[in-house]
C-alpha cells in the first residue's frame, strides 16, 4: 500500500479536482445555493488533506504508525459523508449527513492532534517526539 502521505495528496487532489469543476458548474449556472458544501470539500478534502499529507511526508515516524492509516479513513470518510450532508441541509432534506460528518471530521482532527502531541514533527523511528 501506498505511503500515508501519498495517499492523503491523491485523495486530496481528486477533491479538489471535484471542487473545482462543482465550482465552475455553480459559476455557469449562476446558482451558488451550495457554496458552503463545495467550500467544505475545498477546504477539508484538500486544505487540510494536503496539510496532513505535507506532516506525514516529514514525519516518518508518525506516517508508520497504525494511527496514520485510520486518520487517512476518518478524514476520507468525513469528506465523503460532510459534504453531501450539506448539501442536503441547504436543500432541506434534513441535517443527519450533515451532523454525522461534521463530528467524524472533528473526530478526524482530533486524532491528528493526538499523533503531532505524540510523535512530533519530523522525528524519525526510534527517535523522541520534539
Amino acid at each position: 500500500m501506498k505511503h500515508v502521505a501519498t495517499r492523503f495528496f491523491i485523495t486530496g487532489a481528486v477533491f479538489a479536482l471535484l471542487g473545482m469543476i462543482w465550482g465552475i458548474q455553480m459559476s455557469a449556472t449562476h446558482d451558488h445555493t451550495l457554496s458552503p458544501a463545495h467550500g467544505h470539500l475545498n477546504l477539508i478534502g484538500f486544505v487540510a488533506m494536503a496539510v496532513f499529507g505535507t506532516f506525514y511526508a516529514l514525519s516518518p515516524t508518525a506516517a508508520a504508525s497504525r494511527l496514520a492509516g485510520i486518520h487517512y479513513l476518518l478524514t476520507t470518510v468525513s469528506v465523503v459523508v460532510l459534504v453531501p450532508g450539506i448539501a442536503m441541509a441547504i436543500s432541506g432534506s434534513g441535517e443527519t449527513l450533515a451532523k454525522i460528518g461534521s463530528v467524524l471530521a472533528l473526530a478526524s482532527m482530533a486524532l491528528f492532534t493526538f499523533v503531532v502531541f505524540r510523535h512530533g514533527l519530523g522525528t524519525q523511528p526510534g527517535a523522541q517526539p520534539q
